[in-house]
């Protein structure tokens, strides 16, 4: 058995093992030393990614089966071409986002270095993970980093942030065990491969059980995804934590999305026979209502913080309106723009962040202040981080919105979609522009020449801002990556069959 044949699981183990040693000495109070070996691990854990993104091309889906244990008994890992993808994705992010807080944002209170490498572990499992229950477990593992991240710093307006967001996702959790008990119940498992296959055999009595536990779950990863009504704690908890944790947050909803895929696409999809979309019919009301919320919220937002954040919501329910549509390829652009949306929406977090070091107590306000210390560099990423995330062409998000709307060009509906999704552009123009012109041209006053962004920072945002001419200029492989991917996860479920430690899973 060589060393490959366990990679599955190393982007679990590497940042658990490492935040471990972050909290022991000689490690333990030693910044400096902490920033080189949580540096080191981003570094293996996007070497990781890319293998295990060669390996799903190469070789299909993968089972992984925690020791030795066979399915659907055991605790599963799986890697297929939408889990590496979204590895290689929380992999850049969180390079960038430790780079930024490297520049001094991690020394402001106790515990980041190790915190973050747990909120990795958090998502990274989330991903991999082939079992229901264990999916619940790696969403408290990031849930409990995420609480401390939030108000690392201090200050009373993370206090009361964090506050909110604890008590709603405790509420989240007491939720996700009912619906598993549900499952559970009806099926008699939580391996999702083998409830894929199960679904369409279920007992009739039965049926009406399994029904409320999947509804139930869908509740609880829409306020994950920030699905209206919902989203009400995303705005101030993004706006006002640290800049860093904020960018890292930004693939926190992208997490509720994945796994609306991987149980109401996989498990309760066209294969269910009496449950087949279950969630559809729930989708198209609330994924349409969120955009327009966010479109609202996007038109009152008066810091740059908290017009990312409502962004993100905007996204959010581009994001769902692809999972309303239910089609290969409209899982394969919803896919597209995700990888999208993630990257730029932290990169305008980060950017905020850069504004509000230079702009002195008027921060990242739309009020006149202090002009930055960096106008045309600063500008220049704010210029191509709100070009990206309004869709104006040459940039990513212009093909991301275009494969969407070509996913639903034969949709009875498409009506309900094209006009949202162009007004969400329109109203992020209109808002951007006058960011923009507020931060950068109402000023009073002298720039503070010591107050100059730290080269990390900027290697951060440009690191991010890189990835999305990258996506366009890669853009008929990363199509057909994402497509390749919506097969798998539409695909007729077969029976799951595992025979060795490491198998493929169908």
């Amino acid at each position: 058995m060589s060393l490959m044949d366990h990679l599955i699981f190393f982007p679990v183990l590497l940042p658990l093992v490492a935040g471990v040693l972050l909290l022991l000495p000689p490690l333990q109070g030693d910044l400096a030393r902490q920033r080189v070996m949580a540096f080191a691990v981003n570094a293996a854990l996007m070497l990781v990614a890319l293998i295990l993104l060669g390996q799903s091309l190469k070789l299909g889906p993968q089972m992984y089966m925690m020791g030795d244990w066979q399915a659907p008994f055991g605790i599963a890992l799986v890697n297929d071409t939408l889990t590496s993808i979204m590895l290689v994705l929380t992999s850049v992010l969180a390079m960038a986002a430790h780079l930024y807080a490297c520049a001094g944002d991690d020394s402001k209170g106790p515990f980041f270095q190790p915190l973050f490498m747990f909120q990795v572990v958090g998502i990274n499992g989330a991903f991999l993970t082939g079992d229901i229950f264990n999916l619940f477990v790696f969403f408290e593992i990031l849930l409990i980093a995420s609480y401390s991240l939030l108000i690392h710093g201090g200050g009373k307006q993370r206090t009361q942030a964090a506050v909110h967001y604890v008590l709603l996702n405790l509420a989240g959790s007491a939720m996700f065990l009912f619906g598993l008990g549900m499952i559970y119940a009806s099926f008699g498992t939580l391996n999702m491969a083998d409830m894929a296959y199960k679904v369409a055999h279920l007992h009739e009595e039965n049926i009406e059980l399994a029904k409320s536990g999947g509804l139930l779950l869908l509740v609880v990863f829409g306020l994950k995804a920030a699905l209206l009504p919902m989203h009400f704690w995303l705005p101030r908890t993004y706006a006002y934590t640290s800049t860093p944790v904020a960018a890292l947050f930004a693939i926190m909803t992208k997490v509720g999305i994945y796994s609306i895929w991987r149980v109401h696409t996989a498990i309760f999809g066209d294969y269910a026979g009496e449950l087949a979309d279950l969630a559809t019919g729930w989708l198209w009301p609330l994924a349409l209502l969120t955009l327009v919320a966010g479109i609202v919220a996007v038109l009152a937002s008066q810091t740059l913080k908290m017009l990312a954040s409502n962004l993100v919501i905007v996204s959010a329910g581009t994001l769902l309106i692809s999972l309303a549509l239910n089609t290969p390829e409209a899982t394969a652009a919803g896919l597209y723009y995700l990888i999208h949306s993630t990257l730029l929406s932290a990169a305008l977090f980060l950017i905020a962040g850069l504004i509000q070091e230079q702009r002195a107590q008027a921060q990242d306000r739309f009020v006149k202040g202090r002009p930055v210390a960096q106008p045309l560099l600063i500008g220049s990423f704010f210029f191509i981080a709100a070009l990206g995330l309004i869709g104006m062409p040459p940039f990513s998000g212009f093909i991301g919105k275009i494969l969407i709307l070509q996913a639903s060009s034969s949709v009875l509906a498409a009506s309900w979609i094209w006009a949202p999704l162009l007004l969400s552009g329109l109203t992020a123009m209109i808002m951007l522009t006058r960011a923009g012109s507020t931060l950068f041209w109402r000023t009073a006053g002298q720039p503070a020449q010591d107050d100059k962004a730290h080269p990390l920072k900027i290697t951060a945002v440009v690191m991010l801002l890189a990835c999305s001419p990258l996506m366009v200029i890669l853009g008929g492989p990363l199509s057909d990556l994402t497509l390749t991917a919506a097969q798998q996860l539409h695909a007729e479920p077969q029976p799951v069959v595992v025979t060795t430690l490491t198998g493929v899973a169908p």
